[in-house]
């Protein structure tokens, strides 16, 4: 009952929401609603935690094109380079990177507009955690969503003028 409570919450939020919200609202302790969350997902759910917390994919639009770029710059520059991105309208929904150890690694960040870049920026600020980036001297995927491969294209072009694309 519980779970189909957080699902509930989940699906009506606007925003992300935390574990740790949940984990108040329905009296129990944040590690309980990891564990709801994480039956939700093997049961098949699109849950996907990002660093503000829970969230259910939008349903993309059957003409919404996705690709993928490689880009390198140093961590100062990383806020410049999503600002780029959104303000082509464009949505940054992921970092990957490739760990020596572990494989790759993927970053949920789903960053729409300047606010959203924002608060990815000042959390990154003010914890003492580095961006994923910083373990791969720069070099990093991103996927972007966008309205066509021409939209795509056109961030393409604009990251490569500011240098951020990697180069072959």
């Amino acid at each position: 009952m519980r779970k189909e409570k957080v699902l509930a919450e989940i699906r009506q939020a606007k925003k992300p929401v935390s574990a740790t919200v949940l984990a108040e609202k329905f009296g129990v302790s944040r590690q309980v609603v990891v564990g709801d969350v994480a039956l939700l997902r093997a049961n098949g759910l699109d849950i996907i935690a990002t660093a503000r917390g829970y969230i259910i994919p939008e349903k993309r639009d059957e003409h919404q094109y996705l690709g993928k770029i490689a880009c390198c710059h140093t961590p100062a520059e990383t806020k410049s380079e999503l600002y780029e991105i959104v303000d082509l309208q464009a949505v940054v929904v992921d970092v990957v990177v490739e760990h020596d150890v572990y494989g790759e690694i993927t970053g949920q960040l789903n960053l729409r507009n300047r606010d959203d870049v924002d608060g990815f920026i000042g959390r990154v600020e003010t914890s003492e955690v580095k961006l994923l980036s910083e373990l791969t001297k720069g070099i990093h995927l991103h996927t972007i969503a966008c309205r066509d491969k021409a939209h795509f294209d056109l961030v393409c072009e604009k990251l490569s003028y500011c240098g951020y694309l990697l180069k072959d």
